[in-house]
């Protein structure tokens, strides 16, 4: 994985599919920012970021990943290699469905996956050191750089997604409490189901990752 570390940046996700887009940069490439002023949150919404918090995107191809990932689980497989970098490190972090990073009930962070051509763009934010209102932050010291070096070594492993499946649906019996947007509407994860690639049936209706 090439690396690039920048100080500011308007969006690491913006950067990184432009230049894929427009043929300048190629899987695997990372970009990490110190600041970034213009960053994408979950549904289309600006991420607020406080600077000295991790901001990355990263592009990789499919013979990056492991055999035995879905398409639709690619997202939560990224949120997952972090998640399991970040526990090995002595945090309580847990994923909610499909791909936010929490501290007990507080949102510390999220990734948003796009695919543009064979390659796959991942952006991902995590509250390092300052959060907004409502929101938590990492409940371990870490810095960019060594949480950057831990998620690329473990992704570059190609943990099998069996492997990491078993634990998200663990961290999916802590997401029953919460609700999340489908479609437009606010919908409780009280009643859902997990399915082996990620999916939830939720309503009688089988729902993927939208990011």
């Amino acid at each position: 994985m090439v690396v690039e570390f920048v100080d500011s940046i308007p969006s690491t996700q913006e950067f990184v599919c432009e230049g894929v887009r427009a043929g300048v940069i190629k899987p695997p490439f990372m970009i990490v920012a110190n600041e970034q002023t213009k960053g994408i949150g979950s549904r289309n919404n600006e991420w607020q970021g406080f600077r000295g918090n991790l901001f990355f995107s990263f592009c990789v191809d499919r013979s990056f990943l492991p055999n035995d990932l879905h398409e639709a689980s690619i997202s939560i497989y990224f949120s997952m290699i972090m998640r399991e970098f970040l526990a090995s490190q002595g945090s309580e972090i847990w994923i909610k469905w499909p791909n936010d990073f929490y501290i007990e009930d507080k949102k510390i962070g999220g990734t948003i996956t796009s695919k543009i051509s064979e390659n796959y763009i991942c952006g991902m934010g995590l509250n390092l050191v300052g959060a907004p209102k409502n929101a938590g932050i990492l409940d371990i010291q870490i810095s960019q750089n060594e949480a950057v070096w831990g998620f690329c070594e473990l992704l570059e492993k190609k943990i099998l997604w069996k492997q990491i499946f078993s634990k998200f649906r663990l961290d999916f019996q802590k997401s029953k409490k919460f609700i999340t947007h489908i479609d437009g509407q606010e919908i409780s994860l009280q009643d859902a189901e997990i399915c082996d690639d990620g999916a939830i049936l939720v309503n009688e209706k089988r729902v993927y990752s939208l990011r």
